[in-house]
């Protein structure tokens, strides 16, 4: 198999891996906006900002699966997760509060590695650097 079709197809599995736990995380909060809404109040987060955490999951999870400002989509997913982390699962005591944690951190550094990394070739950032 051609080594820049085996990259770019692995590259794009990745991004939409990456993306798949924010874009249903944001679904999930539309349909449990109430619920949702509480949770974050009740951990001491205006509920007030839940339209935007919305629309930082949904738009950025879609930005980062199309490959579209993919640096800048990824960096503010990796800043959210990790402040998500410290707000919502560091209760170390819990043990499964220190594994979402753990995850967090973990999706960070893998969207930290879109912010370094070079354009995929099958995205639009790729496509309208091609047409520039």
């Amino acid at each position: 198999m051609n080594q820049s079709i085996l990259n770019s197809g692995t590259q794009l599995a990745g991004r939409a891996l990456m993306s798949s736990i924010f874009l249903m995380a944001g679904i999930n909060k539309i349909s449990g906006y109430a619920g949702t809404q509480g949770y974050m109040e009740s951990m001491g987060v205006p509920g007030a900002l839940l339209p935007l955490v919305i629309l930082l999951e949904l738009g950025g999870g879609l930005a980062v699966l199309l490959g579209w400002q993919t640096r800048i989509a990824a960096f503010l997913l990796a800043g959210f997760s990790v402040l998500s982390a410290v707000i919502f699962h560091a209760n170390f005591g819990d043990q499964i509060q220190s594994i979402l944690f753990m995850k967090n951190l973990a999706m960070a550094g893998g969207l930290l590695f879109l912010v370094a990394g070079e354009k995929h070739n099958w995205s639009i950032d790729a496509r309208q650097e091609a047409r520039a």
